[in-house]
């Protein structure tokens, strides 16, 4: 399978390029030249298969002809060692839960997968050539990545995350790991991190001194396991076709791999888009017009995201027809006011506790289903990441999972750093 650049301006890759460089020459997002369709006996089949059948069919269908099928069945089982189930919230909503992994957030999967896609293709160079990671974070991101690549031999991630715009827990669970990952202290926001990142990519002098990669969800590897949940949730659901899968969304790439899955013959009605007050997207989807703007700082703040990345692989998805995309996604947009206002209304209903990105999607859905319609929204990350919020909103005590406390026993190592790119190129010259 070969794989383009959004911007068309790049030679074609191959998936070993797409992954180990994360990003195209021309700084456009690598697409693969095409999406196979999954044959008919695999649905007559998927509500008996196990998750990890599900996903290694699912995988087989993007990577098989790049990947010995041997090993690509050893990444996804070793990737997925925990569960994603879908829980009944109420008649008609139900929670696709992707907490259930080692740093309890949905970045568990994509993170996993594409630390052992990349240590498979290492071995295959055979190269003593250290690959060095950079990811930009607004939460979930740093700790995923982190903790899926802890240890992983030739290989250094550096996470780099907004100063103070992170929840604590979250926070620690990046920067007090040392060995192999470095915890970058940004004072800006997500979108400078961000911009951090790609510009290293772009640097021709940073190249040629350290091999660089991505394993945000610009990165092929990272984004399309994704789809490996959707697919499971339709499993256990057994609600026909007239599902409406909500995705709570800040850099789009969770959602582009809902949308994979349905290119692939999953049957979703159709998607819902689920933003905070970063409403670059909602606004897309009304006018026809993609307008970054700042990122606002939020109570759901993985989904901070002024200008998403993945916009550009939807756009190309769909032939760069906003009638294309409305057709299939609405959006929704929530003040923190609106936010906690769902989280109390949901628990006291239902007593259900969404943490404030799940609290978008469910909404959504309340507000937009439709008769007969059934619908699944991503609970994204365990409540327990935003503690302190989730108690205050609620007046509650959310107990703490086992794997986090031991994350908060550790002693925090971060790296403070301007904005400022010539900072951030000195400071990896150095390495």
């Amino acid at each position: 399978m070969k794989y383009y650049s959004t911007n068309q301006q790049a030679p074609m890759a191959d998936l070993r390029k797409a992954v180990v460089k994360g990003l195209a020459e021309d700084r456009g997002l690598y697409m693969p030249e095409r999406i196979n369709k999954l044959p008919k006996a695999f649905f007559d089949d998927i509500h008996t298969m196990s998750f990890r059948d599900i996903a290694y069919n699912v995988a087989d269908a993007f990577f098989g002809e790049d990947i010995d099928s041997d090993a690509l069945q050893d990444i996804v089982y070793d990737t997925l060692s925990f569960d994603c189930p879908v829980v009944k919230v109420k008649d008609n909503i139900y929670s696709l839960e992707l907490f259930h992994g080692p740093t309890l957030a949905f970045k568990d999967v994509g993170a996993r997968f594409m630390a052992r896609l990349l240590q498979y293709f290492i071995r295959m160079e055979g190269s003593d050539e250290l690959v060095n990671v950079l990811v930009a974070t607004s939460g979930d991101t740093g700790s995923a990545v982190a903790n899926g690549f802890l240890g992983v031999e030739g290989i250094h991630v550096y996470v780099l995350y907004p100063k103070g715009k992170v929840s604590p827990i979250q926070e620690c669970q990046f920067t007090t790991l040392g060995q192999n990952i470095t915890a970058v202290e940004v004072d800006g926001v997500f979108d400078d991190c961000q911009a951090l990142v790609k510009s290293a990519f772009m640097d021709e002098e940073l190249n040629k001194h350290m091999r660089l990669t991505s394993a945000n969800s610009i990165n092929v590897a990272r984004f399309l396991p994704q789809a490996f949940y959707y697919f499971n949730a339709y499993a256990r659901m057994e609600a026909g076709s007239d599902i409406v899968v909500c995705v709570p969304s800040g850099n789009f790439g969770n959602i582009c791999a809902g949308l994979f899955a349905h290119e692939m013959g999953l049957p979703v009605k159709r998607f819902i888009a689920a933003n905070n007050a970063n409403d670059v997207f909602y606004n897309y989807l009304q006018t026809g017009n993609y307008e970054p703007k700042p990122t606002i700082q939020t109570l759901a703040n993985a989904m901070d995201v002024g200008d998403p990345s993945n916009f550009a692989r939807i756009y190309d998805l769909y032939g760069k027809s906003h009638d294309n995309i409305t057709r299939l996604i609405s959006g929704a947009t929530y003040s923190d006011e609106q936010i906690k206002e769902t989280m109390r209304k949901c628990y006291a209903e239902t007593g259900y506790v969404l943490d404030p990105h799940g609290a978008c999607g469910y909404r959504a859905l309340e507000e937009q289903l439709k008769d007969g319609e059934t619908g699944v929204f991503c609970e994204t990350a365990h409540p327990a990441k935003f503690k302190e919020k989730v108690d205050a909103i609620l007046g509650i005590d959310t107990p703490i999972p086992e794997r986090l406390v031991n994350f908060m026993k550790g002693k925090k190592q971060s790296v403070e750093m301007p904005k400022d790119f010539a900072d951030f190129k000195r400071f990896l010259m150095t390495k």
